[in-house]
């Protein structure tokens, strides 16, 4: 007999397992979830997920699964709504934008370079270990400027993050509460981290351009506490996701060596005679984009979010009392196969991506840096196919990634040599 707390051993000894069964069996629609005594429900049904990312806030809100996130993020623009949240959101929009990103192209392609020249030395490596802190220094310089942050506060950051992301994972959809020695500990590591993450924001600020959306954010008025929240969002949000995401691109190109061969043509084709990326051609560049496309739907890395019913209302002909939460995973409707041929093989020549692919969310709430991140890991695609030969990697196929904040990649191990052409130009210079 199902009760209140049912689902929940199946949810955490395997969240991705457990979603993916219930929203690929479940009709379409909202799918009620026996998580604990607060009501639950999936939404299957990609035509619902607009008019509940749409819905007036009074209606639909951010509830209390997002807020469980408050200890890190505060009071940022992930956290707020209302008036205040679309003051904010207009500085990032304004910076974040692709056609604003996209005249940093030389400085993101010379990043991904440096990171592709300390790969090649050591010949086998882990894409995780590297595209964190690319993603990471990729986001400072599309929003505050280039040159504003070092190796050792890119390495404090990511370090930061792993101490309390699973924590976090935690913590969203814990029906019980932890004992007294476990939340000791986990106070200790969050008190650790935001002490580390706001001396990297300090540093931050105090080098960050004057046109960046640093100074925009400070002209709003903004307390320092709020600035350091909404500093601290962008860098955690935007490097955490897209780092994980770029691992992939990494690991899709090493198992299939003839897509990075026609991914390494294509970065040809784009670039001008001094081997640099055209961004008119980059936009035309369709292998490395459609490979970025399918990566994505594969592991989101915003792998679920969620709103909250917060005064009675009707979703999808249904009823839904005040309180009720709504859960829309992208990895349960991107590998759903209603929606897809084959949802669970990667296939870089799908040519739709419909309502039910959103990686980045949707609607007026829909992810403000998709543009970076898009472009950030087309280009990695492109640099990395140019310069070097992928030549194994293991485990093939790959595990599935470890539920946290964001999907983990498991570890890997990827072999790449430079490509002979790359190698001779280097001698001769």
């Amino acid at each position: 007999m199902l009760h209140m707390f049912s689902d929940v051993r199946s949810f955490r000894r395997d969240p991705l397992g457990f979603l993916l069964q219930k929203g690929n069996a479940a009709p379409l629609g909202l799918e009620r979830l026996h998580l604990g005594p607060s009501p639950v429900m999936l939404v299957t049904d990609p035509d619902l997920i607009r008019p509940i990312l749409k819905a007036p806030e009074h209606l639909i809100g951010k509830g209390r699964l997002i807020k469980k996130l408050t200890p890190v993020f505060g009071r940022s623009s992930l956290m707020l709504h209302g008036d205040e949240h679309k003051r904010r959101r207009a500085v990032l929009h304004k910076h974040m934008a692709r056609g604003n990103v996209e005249r940093y192209l030389p400085q993101m392609c010379a990043e991904i370079r440096a990171v592709g020249a300390r790969i090649a030395t050591a010949g086998t490596f882990d894409p995780q270990k590297y595209t964190a802190a690319l993603a990471l220094r990729t986001i400072c310089i599309a929003v505050f400027g280039t040159q504003v942050i070092s190796g050792g506060d890119e390495q404090a950051l990511v370090r930061a993050v792993g101490l309390i992301e699973d924590d976090l994972a935690d913590d969203m959809f814990r029906a019980l509460p932890i004992g007294p020695v476990g939340w000791l500990r986990r106070r200790r590591r969050r008190t650790f981290a935001k002490l580390a993450m706001s001396t990297v924001v300090q540093r931050l600020r105090e080098c960050a351009m004057k046109t960046s959306a640093l100074r925009d954010l400070e002209e709003l008025g903004l307390s320092d506490q709020d600035l350091r929240d909404e500093i601290l969002t962008l860098l955690l949000a935007g490097h955490h996701t897209t780092g994980t995401t770029a691992a992939w691109v990494l690991y899709h190109m090493a198992a299939r060596p003839d897509l990075a061969e026609a991914i390494a043509e294509e970065a040809r084709r784009c670039s001008d005679p001094n081997g640099e990326l055209r961004i008119e051609e980059v936009k035309r560049a369709d292998i490395s984009l459609n490979l970025v496309r399918e990566v994505c739907r594969l592991y989101p890395g915003a792998w679920w979010f969620s709103r909250e019913v917060l005064a009675p209302t009707q979703i999808g002909g249904r009823d839904l009392a005040r309180g009720t939460s709504l859960l829309i995973c992208p990895w349960q409707m991107q590998r759903d196969p209603r929606f897809w041929e084959r949802p669970d093989e990667f296939d870089v020549n799908r040519r739709y991506f419909g309502d039910a692919y959103i990686p980045f969310g949707a609607g007026p709430r829909a992810c403000a840096g998709m543009g970076v991140a898009m472009l950030e890991l087309q280009l990695l695609a492109l640099e990395m196919a140019a310069a070097y030969r992928f030549v194994g990697v293991a485990p093939n196929p790959a595990p599935w990634p470890k539920a946290s904040v964001t999907l983990i990649p498991p570890p890997m191990a990827i072999r790449i040599e430079v490509r002979q052409g790359i190698a001779k130009e280097k001698t001769a210079a």
